[in-house]
């Protein structure tokens, strides 16, 4: 065991999960034991087995797994629509109250710590943070559906607002539909899915480098818990973490293989099945295999780094190819609409418009939350050395910036295409085929079309790769450098469960289980706002 002097820690020592650990350097929790593997028992057995059961009974029983996987994902979200939208609220607003507060001068590792990266690099990895499949899948098929409903006007059935109203609806006006539909993808792209990630981050950048305690997810509970962290009240956090990540992440590779599956059908007529779905979750998830022995500097680093620089070339060529003129004045109008209507879109009461807050919010805020514990250590490992104020800044308005730009870019092109042109293949083509079918009415669609599928693969095996590091270093403990064959067994896992859901239910599957284990976390992540507060108020500042 090893010293700590943090106030907040009154015996001065960090007690480790269980007796088979001991805290090792950089505060890693080391396993002591046989097989020199370091897992926690409790935690990686109990996330491992209920998994393995998982995919073994959604694989046994497909058939009657659809229907289960439907009634979950819509009875969590009619009934808890509300909760999910005010959680999120409860997000962005401690963020806003702790940048202007003085707590905001809390330096993250110590009044002496400085930077690890220098700006340019850490603003590169946030923005890298926030591009993923989804922003692929939902890019061009998530504004042109807001536009489309907005359009069209509001739909009533038996009283209910049931197509269109967060915002009351532009029937037959084109440009404030438009505003309309890129205010709304805005908002469940923007600041609150970033506040998300950012309160947890937070969290685990301060009581990891200020307080000394493991990088995993229940040493953010110890102001609330105290020793009890490392007890059963621990174990149970930790497992809601690895469950809600590799759910969250088996959602995304589902979406991310449907699209690909899409494309592939677009450009050479494959058959657009789930046996190709299937196909493609086994050959991806063996290139993140491969990206997984290979290390992380050899696998993951290369493959983000040719990630990056594709994902900006397909956005360049669209903007040059595309309609410029608009994408350019489409930024600051679209970013001036989501902030003019942002009190609406954020109201969690009264709400009439059950396809856009059920249908849409619910489930974007219960899938962001899966995901903050994969992305929120990935942030907190690189912003050793930041201000409390001039991290949330970042992490808030960097990414967002560039969700809004690729949003404006892809979804504003499709949307033009539509109004300019009378181009309304993408309106009427399914969802993982709508980006396909806006570059298909560019120059060039053959080669940024593939360019898109490749782009889709990349991020798929990029996640995987990361998505096993942090659920492996959750199950054993906050060790960083698990051996090689733990991270092989979670990346495996993320495929299965991906396939198991695309059996299961396609789609919905995949939706219903993102926003099932997104609703324990949900109550996590409320309770993590108290003790970061508590945890920065026993800090000096800066």
């Amino acid at each position: 065991m090893t010293d700590n002097k943090d106030p907040m820690i009154p015996d001065g020592k960090v007690n480790p999960i269980d007796t088979d650990y001991q805290i090792g350097q950089d505060n890693i929790l080391v396993k002591v034991g046989p097989f020199g593997l370091d897992i926690h028992n409790r935690v990686f057995l109990i996330s491992a087995l209920t998994v393995i059961l998982f995919v073994v009974l959604t694989i046994s029983f497909k058939q009657q797994a659809e229907p289960v996987f439907s009634s979950m994902r819509g009875w969590l979200t009619a009934n808890l629509d509300w909760f999910f939208i005010s959680a999120a609220n409860v997000f962005v607003l401690l963020c806003l109250v702790l940048i202007v507060s003085p707590l905001g001068k809390v330096r993250l590792g110590g009044t002496e710590a400085t930077p690890d990266f220098g700006y340019a690099g850490w603003f590169s990895m946030l923005f890298a943070a926030g591009m993923g499949i989804g922003l692929m899948f939902y890019g061009v098929s998530e504004p042109l559906s807001h536009f489309s409903s907005a359009y069209a006007g509001v739909n009533i059935e038996d009283g209910v607002r049931v197509d269109w109203a967060p915002l009351g609806g532009a029937a037959g006006d084109a440009l404030a539909a438009e505003r309309l539909g890129m205010a709304a993808t805005i908002y469940h792209w923007a600041l609150h899915p970033w506040a998300i990630y950012a309160i947890l981050a937070l969290g685990l950048a301060l009581f990891s480098f200020n307080k000394g305690l493991p990088l995993t997810i229940r040493s953010v509970f110890y102001p609330l818990l105290g020793e009890r962290i490392w007890g059963w009240p621990g174990h149970i956090i930790d497992i809601l973490a690895v469950l809600a990540t590799l759910f969250g992440l088996a959602t995304s590779l589902g979406l991310g293989a449907s699209q690909a599956a899409a494309g592939l059908h677009y450009l050479f007529d494959w058959p657009q099945s789930s046996t190709v779905q299937i196909l493609l979750v086994v050959g991806i998830t063996l290139i993140a295999l491969a990206s997984v022995v290979a290390g992380l500097e050899a696998g993951v680093k290369r493959l983000s780094e040719i990630n990056m620089m594709l994902a900006a070339m397909l956005l360049l060529f669209v903007i040059i190819v595309g309609p410029t003129l608009a994408i350019a004045t489409g930024f600051v109008a679209n970013l001036a609409a989501y902030l003019q209507h942002l009190p609406a879109l954020a109201n969690p009461l009264g709400r009439e418009d059950v396809n856009f807050s059920q249908g849409w919010t619910a489930f974007y805020w219960a899938w962001w939350i899966s995901w903050s514990p994969f992305v929120g250590m990935f942030i907190a490992r690189v912003s050793r050395g930041r201000t409390v104020r001039e991290f949330l800044i970042s992490v808030l308005l960097i990414p967002s910036l560039a969700c809004v730009l690729w949003m404006t870019v892809f979804g504003g092109t499709a949307i033009s295409q539509v109004v300019q042109q009378g181009y309304e293949v993408a309106v009427g083509a399914e969802l993982p085929l709508q980006l396909f079918a806006m570059l298909d009415a560019l120059p060039l669609a053959q080669i940024s079309s593939f360019i898109g599928i490749i782009l889709v693969v990349v991020f798929f095996v990029t996640s995987s790769d990361s998505g096993s590091l942090v659920i492996d270093t959750i199950a054993a403990g906050g060790k960083v450098n698990a051996p090689t064959p733990q991270r092989v067994f979670w990346c495996t896992f993320e495929g299965l469960v991906a396939i198991a859901l695309i059996l299961g239910g396609g789609l919905v599957a995949l939706q219903a289980m993102a926003v099932s284990t997104g609703f324990p976390f949900t109550l996590v992540l409320l309770a993590a706002c108290v003790a970061v507060v508590k945890g920065l108020m026993s800090e000096p500042r800066a």
